[in-house]
C-alpha cells in the first residue's frame, strides 16, 4: 500500500520541485544580468572619469610648458580683462593668442579643482590657435579661448548629455555652431559639466558627480548648463556656449551670478548637438552664450549670424545681427511684474524687480505692470503636457543600464509612474494640494495624435493671446523674475517647477535672457523664513528649504522679447545693467 501511495504521489512533487528549479535559475539568471549590467556601467563610468583625468593632466602639461615660454606675462591682468578688450589686444598683437589661452587654461584647472566642472579637454586647440593665425581676417571671435557644454557636438569628443547610454561614442565633426565659431577665430579649449539628462537645475551625474557653486559650495551652480555658469563665474572661461529647453543657460547664469542668453528658436544652428528627448516640439531647445557682461553676449550673437552659419544650416534665417538696434539709445516701454500668481518669488527678488523698475524709470523709460495670462494652464497644459507628451518614456529609456544620481531620483520615479496609476494619483490629491495634482497630471502627456495636434494648436493659440496682451500695452521688452537666488545642494530635483520662471518663454518661443542686479540681504533672508507662497503647500516649504543660506549671493532679473528680436532682448539687458552698475558706484 505504501509503495501505491509514493508511486502516486512522486510524480506529482517531481513536478513542482522542477518548476522551484526552474523559478530559481530564472531568478538568479535575472541577478546575474543585472549584477553583469551594473559591472558594466561601472566600468564605462570608470573608464570616462580615467579619460577625464589624463585629460586635465594634458592641460596640466600644456599650461607647464607654456609658462617656461611666457613667463612674463602678468595673468591676473588677462583675466580682468573684458571680452571687448581681450579681443582688442589680441588683434592689435599686444597680446599673444598663446598667452591668452594658456592663462585661462591654468585658471580653468584651477576652478575645476575647487568646484569640478571641466568634463574634457579639447587638445587640438593648439592646432586651432596655429590656424586662427593664418587666417587672412581676423574674425569677431580672434583669439578668444572658449569653453563648450558638454553636449556640443565636438570632433573626436563625447557627448554623453550626463548618461552612460552615451559614453563611449565620439563625434565624427564638429557641431555647425563650433565650427562658426572656429571660423570666427575663436578657440575653444574644454567641455563643461551638466545634470544627468539635461532635465533639471542641479548640476551633477553618475559620470563626474556634482558641480558646486563658485560663491557658496553648499549651493548648486544651476543647470543644465551649470558646469559653463561655475567656470565663467569662478573666472576660468571669459566665454561659453550653453543650452536652453525650459530655462537651462538662464537659471545656471542666475544662480552664478553672469550674464546668459536664450535665443528664439531656430536663430542659431543645432545640427550636432546630443539630445536625449530629441523630436520634443512643444518647447525649443536652443544654444546660446554666457559671460560676464551683456556685450559679451551681444557679440558672440554678431559673429556667429554670419553667412558661414547660414551656409553650413541652410535651415537657419539668414538675419544678421542687427547693431542699430542693440547700440538704439531710444526710450524703451518696458512691461514688468514682480510674479506670476503661479510661484511666489524669493523676497531679494521681488526686491530686485521693483528697485530695477525704479532705475529704469529714473533712467527715462516707461515702465507699465503686465500679467502673463493664465499662467498655470500654460505652464501644466502647454508645456508640462507637450514637453512630457509621451509620459516620460523616451527620457526613462535613456536611463537604462545608468546609475540615476541622488538629485534625480525623485524625478525619474515620477516619470517611471504609469500613467493611469498618475491620474488616480492627481485626483486623490486635487482636494488637498491642487497645484502639485495639476502638475502630477500634465506629465500624463497626450494620449493620441489627434490630442497632440490639439496640443500643438491650444501653444498657437496662447502665444497669439499673449502677443496680443504685449501689443495693446505698446512693449519693447519685459522685464520679469527669475529663479534666483541659488539653491542648495539636492533641493532641485525636489522642485521641477522651480523651471516656471523661465519656461514659459521657451513653449512661447521668445528671447529671454539673466543677469545680475543686487544680492542677497540679511532682510531678504528673515522675510523667506515667513515664506508661505501662494498654497503653503509641500512645494512652498521645499521653496524655503532649498534657498535658505543664501545672504551675499547673486540676484538676476529676467528680460524678454518678441521672438527674433534678441537685439531688442539684449538692449534691454544693457539698459539694466548700466543702471545697475551706476547705482553700484553711488552706493560704493
Amino acid at each position: 500500500m505504501l509503495l501505491k501511495i509514493l508511486c502516486y504521489l512522486l510524480p506529482e512533487f517531481l513536478v513542482d520541485l522542477t518548476f522551484v528549479t526552474l523559478l530559481l535559475g530564472l531568478v538568479g539568471a535575472v541577478l546575474f544580468l543585472r549584477w553583469m549590467s551594473e559591472k558594466r556601467t561601472k566600468m564605462k563610468i570608470k573608464r570616462a572619469q580615467t579619460q577625464r583625468d589624463n585629460a586635465l593632466e594634458m592641460m596640466e602639461k600644456m599650461t607647464l610648458r607654456s609658462k617656461t615660454r611666457h613667463g612674463n606675462i602678468d595673468p591676473s591682468r588677462i583675466l580682468s580683462l573684458s571680452l571687448a578688450e581681450l579681443v582688442d589686444e589680441l588683434k592689435k598683437g599686444s597680446l599673444s593668442p598663446e598667452a591668452a589661452l594658456h592663462v585661462y587654461m591654468e585658471k580653468a584647472l584651477e576652478v575645476t579643482k575647487e568646484v569640478n566642472c571641466v568634463t574634457d579637454f579639447l587638445e587640438d586647440c593648439e592646432t586651432q590657435l596655429q590656424e586662427v593665425k593664418k587666417q587672412q581676417k581676423k574674425g569677431l571671435l580672434y583669439g578668444v579661448p572658449m569653453t563648450l557644454k558638454d553636449h556640443v557636438g565636438y570632433k573626436g569628443h563625447n557627448s554623453h548629455c550626463g548618461l552612460v547610454h552615451y559614453l563611449g561614442v565620439d563625434e565624427a565633426e564638429d557641431s555647425v555652431l563650433a565650427q562658426v565659431l572656429k571660423k570666427q577665430g575663436a578657440i575653444p579649449f574644454v567641455k563643461t559639466n551638466i545634470s544627468q539628462s539635461m532635465m533639471n537645475f542641479d548640476c551633477s551625474n553618475s559620470i563626474y558627480g556634482q558641480t558646486l557653486n563658485p560663491h557658496n559650495h553648499k549651493k548648486t551652480c544651476g543647470g543644465s548648463s551649470g558646469g559653463e555658469g561655475a567656470l565663467i563665474a569662478g573666472g576660468g572661461a571669459i566665454l561659453g556656449v550653453g543650452s536652453d529647453v525650459v530655462g537651462s543657460i538662464r537659471v545656471p547664469s542666475s544662480f552664478c551670478g553672469i550674464c546668459g542668453l536664450k535665443p528664439t528658436g531656430d536663430r542659431l544652428s543645432t545640427l550636432g548637438f546630443a539630445s536625449p528627448i530629441s523630436g520634443m516640439k512643444s518647447v525649443v531647445m536652443m544654444p546660446g552664450p554666457m559671460a560676464r557682461d551683456v556685450d559679451s553676449l551681444a557679440l558672440f550673437m554678431k559673429a556667429v549670424l554670419c553667412d558661414d552659419m547660414f551656409q553650413l544650416d541652410p535651415t537657419i534665417p539668414p538675419v544678421p545681427f542687427k547693431d542699430e538696434i542693440y547700440n538704439s539709445s531710444r526710450r524703451l516701454t518696458i512691461g514688468f511684474y514682480d510674479t506670476d500668481g503661479y510661484f511666489l518669488p524669493h523676497p531679494s527678488m521681488r526686491r530686485a524687480i521693483q528697485e530695477t523698475k525704479t532705475l529704469l524709470e529714473e533712467a527715462g523709460h516707461t515702465l507699465v505692470p503686465f500679467t502673463p495670462p493664465r499662467t498655470e494652464y500654460a505652464l501644466n497644459e502647454l508645456v508640462l503636457r507637450g514637453f512630457f507628451a509621451d509620459g516620460g518614456t523616451t527620457l526613462v529609456d535613456k536611463f537604462k543600464g545608468d546609475i540615476v544620481d541622488p538629485n534625480l531620483k525623485q524625478q525619474i520615479f515620477l516619470y517611471n509612474i504609469p500613467v493611469i496609476v498618475k491620474k488616480i494619483v492627481s485626483l486623490f490629491m486635487r482636494p488637498m494640494f491642487p497645484r502639485i495634482a495639476n502638475h502630477l497630471e500634465a506629465h500624463c502627456g497626450v494620449s493620441s495624435v489627434k490630442d497632440l495636434w490639439k496640443h500643438y494648436t491650444a501653444i498657437k493659440e496662447y502665444r497669439c493671446n499673449f502677443i496680443n496682451e504685449w501689443k495693446k500695452l505698446g512693449l519693447d521688452a519685459l522685464l520679469c523674475p527669475m529663479l534666483s537666488p541659488a539653491f542648495n545642494i539636492g533641493h532641485p530635483g525636489k522642485l521641477f517647477a522651480g523651471f516656471g520662471f523661465t519656461m514659459l518663454y521657451n513653449m512661447l518661443n521668445f528671447p529671454a535672457g539673466s543677469l545680475p542686479v543686487t544680492t542677497v540681504t540679511p532682510e531678504d533672508e528673515e522675510e523667506l523664513k515667513h515664506y508661505k507662497g501662494y498654497y503653503n503647500d509641500l512645494w512652498d516649504k521645499e521653496f524655503i528649504k532649498g534657498m535658505e543660506g543664501g545672504v551675499g549671493l547673486p540676484v538676476s532679473v529676467q528680460c524678454v522679447a518678441l521672438q527674433w528680436q534678441e537685439e531688442q532682448c539684449l538692449r534691454l539687458m544693457k539698459e539694466v545693467e548700466t543702471v545697475t552698475r551706476v547705482r553700484k558706484s553711488h552706493l560704493n
